[in-house]
Order: structure tokens, then sequence, then C-alpha cells
């Protein structure tokens, strides 16, 4: 399945996407599971998805970030090879996990802001996914199971900012700066997960490119590490780590500006397209 967060006319729903419609799960599910997050940790995408449910057209839609509520996003940085020797990092043996507030969230579509305090504004294409089981202690042999599906993420950062202390918080929370979507690719939908490629796209030219199988850190460590500090819940969003090409580490560096499009391309999973305009 393939599954938006989305606003028709002045109504805030979620669906699915069926070729060029989208059923109308919400309107299905109504005070049940009024948004996608709900709907997760209630376990009813599948007896929704059954019933028979309202259509809209996808062009008459405008898209949410697929999870616009989630209560935690977590983020690993350095987690492919490549941009872990281009930052200079040394090895470590445990993910390296910032985090991002939902408020900085913004879909497929919508403009990524570039701050006014700042010119040194960063792609960084990753792969997210949203869990839909939620667990504590979650063994790696599990944690593949508490995994509803996959998505796009942009984590777009304001590097001088991120670079202010050791600490990255400042340079990732800007508003408008955490693109995902366009979809939830539920996880049944994918067979060769290692196989995934990660693309990111500047106006065009690919300047970030890497597989699923490149990761420092797969995806059960991640589940089962975070899991082991912190309680995961439905909904929850984890941003699994950028491929080397970040415009910082270039030279010179590769600053997003106005005007500029940029474009995450994850295979199997969707593409997340996003227009950089400035603050006004």
């Amino acid at each position: 399945m393939k599954l938006i967060s989305f606003r028709h006319g002045a109504i805030d729903s979620y669906g699915l996407v069926d070729d060029q419609q989208v059923l109308d799960l919400g309107a299905v599910a109504g005070a049940e599971a009024p948004d996608l997050k709900t709907a997760l940790a209630k376990g009813l995408l599948s007896t929704l998805a059954a019933r028979p449910a309202p259509t809209l057209p996808y062009a008459s839609v405008t898209l949410l970030p697929v999870l616009h509520n989630p209560g935690k996003i977590f983020c690993v940085g350095h987690n492919y090879e490549k941009h872990r020797q281009e930052t200079g990092r040394a090895k470590v043996a445990h993910p390296s996990i910032f985090t991002r507030f939902a408020d900085t969230l913004i879909a497929h579509g919508a403009p990524i802001v570039r701050p006014r305090v700042s010119t040194n504004l960063d792609f960084e294409g990753e792969l997210a996914i949203v869990i839909g089981k939620g667990g504590r202690y979650i063994p790696e042999d599990e944690a593949m199971a508490h995994i509803a599906g996959f998505t796009c993420a942009n984590d777009a950062s304001v590097r001088d900012w991120q670079w202010h202390t050791q600490q990255f918080t400042p340079g990732k929370n800007f508003p408008s700066t955490g693109a995902l979507g366009p979809w939830l690719v539920t996880a049944d939908e994918i067979t060769d997960l290692p196989a995934i490629t990660v693309t990111t796209r500047l106006n065009g030219q690919v300047v970030q490119q890497a597989p699923l199988a490149d990761l420092i850190f797969p995806l059960p460590v991640i589940v089962a590490y975070l899991s082991s500090f912190s309680p995961l819940s439905p909904g929850d969003v984890i941003l699994t780590g950028t491929p080397g090409g970040v415009g910082a580490k270039r030279e010179p560096p590769l600053w997003m500006k106005p005007g500029d499009v940029v474009e995450v391309d994850i295979s199997g999973v969707g593409l997340l397209r996003n227009e950089i305009v400035d603050e006004a």
C-alpha cells in the first residue's frame, strides 16, 4: 500500500493511493482513527482499506508530511561509510543519534525554507522508516516486524548552526527544513531491502547515491538500539542516514539556494521533490 496524509478543501485526512485516485480512509474511520498515526497504532489499515471508501482524484489533494504528528523523530548521523569518511569522523561502536522536531516537517511539493540567518543550507537525502508496532528492548531479529513502512526524507541542514557546538540540534530544526513523503510504502511492498538505492539530485544533477546495503548500522540494529533507551511508538519516524556527497564537504561547498529544486529518489519507495525559497 501507498499511504498519504492530505488536505482536501478544509479537511485533513489520510488515504490509500490507487493509481491516480485516493481512497479516503480517514472518511471511513471517522473518530475511530482521525489520522494515520492513530490508524497505525490501532492496526486498522488493512480493515479500513477493505471497506468501501470515498475516492478523490490524486491531483485534487494537497499532500501533508506523510506522518505530520509523529511522537518522536530520530535521525542517524554518519551511517554511510563514504559520508563518515568525508566528515572525518572516527569509526564508532554505536549509532550517532540526534532528534528533529515534528513542527519542522513539510510535505512533498512544499518549499524548503532557507533561514534569514544563514546561507549554508545543505541537502541530505535519506530513507525514513515509520514504526508500526511499538516496543521497548526490541531484539534485532524482531525489529523488522515493528516497521510499518518506508518513506523519503530530506534532512536539510543549516550547517553553520549545526556546527556552533558539537550538538547538532540547532542546525537540524529550523522551520520547514524536514521534508517527508510523498507517501508511506508499507513494508510488504519491499522485497529486496539492501538493494534499495537512495539518490539525491540538485537541479537534475546527482549529488548523492548509495544502496541501503552500504549502511554502517542496518535497520534492525538502529531499531534495537533506539528502543533500548526510548520506547518506540506507532508513528515514530527514524531517518536512517545520508550517503556521501553532501554539499558541505565539496570544494567549493555546494549550498542550496532559492530557486533550486532538490529531489530524493528512493527505488521502490518514491520521489520527494522540494523547491528552495528564502525565509520571508
